[in-house]
């Protein structure tokens, strides 16, 4: 279901592009075959690649050999297809039977094309860090800051992730100021890389007497995690202070300088951490907190060009974008991206199965955008 999605909004996409800058939704409802008619961008482009294997790095060989048995496999099918105007009528439903059968086959042939040909991100099977910080609205802002970093939590509950906080400031009536943390599992970082960027919510608040609904605004960031093998950093550029953890807390918390504050003096990067009891344990997360920053920094250098003229960014580029609305009087959630809207927003905000359809889009619809780039790249 996902590559026949992929196939035809694919094709919209590239005819979109074709004809200039227009306002693209994933609204196309063309049928699969349309990407792979004769003289179309995908059928163009496999036939180049049968005999110029190099032109693809890293599954090239691969992709023509499938290539190949979907052109072996569609002669077949044309060849069956003559059987059916036999007057043996035994033979024609053989003939049928052999036909449904190569239909199906031809389907997963094109479904495993389109999986071969969209190229993983070097991060994709990262951890990452979470940060979500208030942002307009006063209180109700620092309110829907809270419910969507639980969300989150939530989240990664459903997807059997690791999900440990590394921050946490409250407001006075139980919102959030800001907060992060780490959330580790297989592909964490590919499902939630596009989730960054800026949340609305609109809804009548709490503290709001006269049922007047307010537009309130929190920001999420999405950080991968580096390993030791893609971010080295040098001890000698860091500067690390300890000092005592303000805020609430236990007695030990704010009476010892169990507060660490790390600078990384080359970017001037700063990354603090006092959630713990202890130094040690602060030091530890606020360094972890420090490489995926600066790590982040490195990718977006790296994939600016790249990205620059999708819809769907990456990490902290689209910190600034509006990506998202939450709004309760209508019960409805709609990602502005993607044109989707989902209304049962009780449900969406328990980070189950809805917010993981909503991921789902997402990275389906990225798939789309880096294929059409590859085709135009090419062609």
């Amino acid at each position: 279901m996902r590559s026949r999605f992929l196939l035809s909004a694919v094709w919209c996409l590239w005819t979109r592009r074709a004809a200039g800058p227009t306002c693209r939704h994933m609204s196309c409802g063309l049928p699969l075959e349309k990407l792979f008619v004769r003289g179309g961008p995908l059928r163009s482009f496999l036939e180049r690649q049968a005999g110029c294997e190099a032109h693809l790095k890293v599954r090239g060989p691969e992709l023509v050999a499938v290539a190949k048995l979907l052109r072996e496999k569609e002669q077949e099918l044309q060849e069956t297809e003559h059987l059916l105007r036999d007057e043996n009528e035994d033979l024609r439903k053989l003939a049928e039977s052999e036909i449904t059968m190569c239909q199906k086959e031809i389907t997963q042939l094109k479904h495993q094309i389109i999986l071969l040909l969209v190229p993983s991100e070097e991060t994709d099977g990262n951890d990452l860090i979470l940060e979500v910080t208030a942002g307009v609205g006063g209180q109700e802002a620092m309110l829907f800051t809270s419910e969507i970093f639980d969300m989150y939590q939530q989240y990664a509950a459903f997807k059997r992730w690791h999900f440990e906080t590394l921050e946490y400031f409250p407001s006075e009536i139980g919102g959030l100021r800001h907060a992060s943390a780490s959330i580790g599992g297989p592909e964490a970082y590919k499902h939630l890389k596009f989730e960054g960027g800026v949340h609305r919510v609109q809804r009548v608040p709490k503290t709001e007497k006269q049922g007047r609904i307010h537009t309130s605004t929190m920001t999420v960031a999405i950080l991968p995690q580096p390993t030791e093998i893609n971010l080295v950093i040098n001890p000698k550029d860091l500067r690390i202070e300890t000092k005592r953890a303000s805020g609430a807390g236990g007695q030990h918390v704010n009476t010892t300088d169990s507060a660490v504050r790390i600078v990384h003096l080359p970017t001037g990067v700063v990354s603090e951490c006092q959630q713990e009891r202890s130094q040690l344990k602060n030091r530890e997360m606020a360094m972890k907190k420090l490489r995926a920053k600066l790590y982040s920094m490195h990718l977006e250098e790296e994939t600016n060009k790249r990205y620059s003229a999708r819809k769907i960014q990456i990490g902290t580029k689209g910190r600034s974008e509006k990506i998202r609305t939450y709004n309760f009087p209508q019960n409805r959630v709609t990602d502005h991206r993607i044109n989707k809207s989902h209304h049962d927003l009780e449900t969406f905000m328990q980070g189950e199965y809805l917010l993981d359809e909503f991921v789902q889009s997402l990275k389906d619809y990225a798939d789309y955008e880096s294929l059409v780039e590859i085709i135009s790249k090419k062609n």
